[in-house]
């Protein structure tokens, strides 16, 4: 896999919070100030003038997002696709684009405080080294990687971090709304071909873009973005990084895409039958899903003999991933509709 100069489609800069106008006026007109140098008031000044610029976008809970913060994501966006030769849709479309998922990250954030989550280092180190040797790489040159490309290790293990905590949030709630019964592995194994007598799972090893519908991307318009995505891929370009770039599923995304070796029932009907028509390095067309639309390829497959105890389980295990997957979008569209979200774009 070729090594990629941007690593990651969120690795951020998060910026402090700035100082409100008025706290500073209030500094510039105090005894003290009156007292400073020249230089020191033109600084105070400039400061305060910069602070002016900056604005709430979203007010999420009890939470807000900020211009700068918005315009740190955004232009990491634009940076990747300017270096990938991708084509972006309008400024105050993907600044609609952009805050929605930010939106999203706030209330699942606020949700990981709430319940006093956390990720400790050797987790955090963990999930850095995945990321590395999916890219190729050792932890070490994932590190040099990252600063090369003008960013920050510290603010890239920060972004991962909130990554990991919302995958926490998400395995929590979601766990408790998915139930796998006996009877359901049993309506499964009655669905499958006669074995005669010897249990094995066919196992597919494959990859995937995903283009989200969301309030601010239409049918068309997620559509019209996963053929962009299968064109680059035809035209050449590393999976992994037009995974990271164009990919809404994020989980995968920040491993290239790959989703590693995917058992049958494992994912939902659509994918898993355009998936069963594809050869090995063969891209599909978009395929459409409840979650939006894929760009699938397969990487290769395999048999695997397994017990019939084993087999119940792996399908079992299988039913309930799929379960899984449906019920998130269901919980995160609860959850952004549950929310106070006020936008002020």
């Amino acid at each position: 896999m070729t090594t990629r100069k941007t690593l990651l489609t969120n690795g951020l800069k998060k910026q402090a919070k700035l100082l409100s106008a008025g706290g500073m006026m209030a500094l510039c007109l105090g005894t003290s100030a009156a007292l400073a140098p020249l230089s020191v008031h033109a600084q105070n000044f400039e400061s305060a003038q910069r602070q002016m610029l900056d604005s709430v976008v979203a007010v999420v809970n009890d939470g807000v997002i900020m211009r700068s913060e918005l315009n740190s994501r955004i232009a990491q966006v634009e940076q990747q696709a300017q270096a990938q030769g991708g084509n972006l849709p309008p400024r105050g479309e993907l600044a609609q684009q952009v805050l929605e998922r930010m939106v999203m990250d706030e209330i699942q954030l606020q949700m990981a405080r709430q319940a006093n989550l956390s990720v400790d280092d050797t987790e955090l180190n963990r999930q850095l080294r995945t990321i590395a040797e999916s890219n190729g790489m050792t932890l070490d040159e994932f590190a040099d990687n990252v600063e090369a490309d003008g960013m920050a290790l510290a603010d890239v293990r920060e972004e991962v971090r909130r990554e990991m905590l919302m995958r926490q949030v998400q395995q929590r709630q979601i766990s408790q709304r998915v139930t796998v019964t006996d009877r359901d592995v049993e309506r499964f194994l009655n669905q499958q071909p006669s074995q005669q007598g010897q249990a094995f799972i066919e196992e597919v090893r494959a990859r995937h873009v995903l283009v989200e519908l969301t309030p601010t991307q239409n049918e068309n318009q997620a559509r019209a973005r996963a053929e962009q995505a299968r064109q680059r891929l035809q035209q050449g370009a590393d999976f992994a990084s037009v995974a990271r770039e164009f990919s809404d599923d994020r989980g995968s995304a920040m491993n290239g895409g790959e989703l590693g070796w995917v058992r049958p029932g494992q994912t939902v009907p659509a994918f898993e039958e355009a998936m069963g028509t594809l050869s090995a390095n063969q891209l599909s067309e978009p395929v459409r899903s409840q979650f939006g639309y894929h760009v699938i390829e397969v990487l290769e497959r395999r048999r695997q003999d397994v017990t019939e105890e084993s087999r119940r389980e792996q399908v079992r295990e299988a039913i309930f991933q799929r379960r899984a997957n449906e019920e998130l979008q269901t919980w995160q569209r609860e959850m952004r509709e549950q929310a106070f979200v006020d936008i002020r774009l």
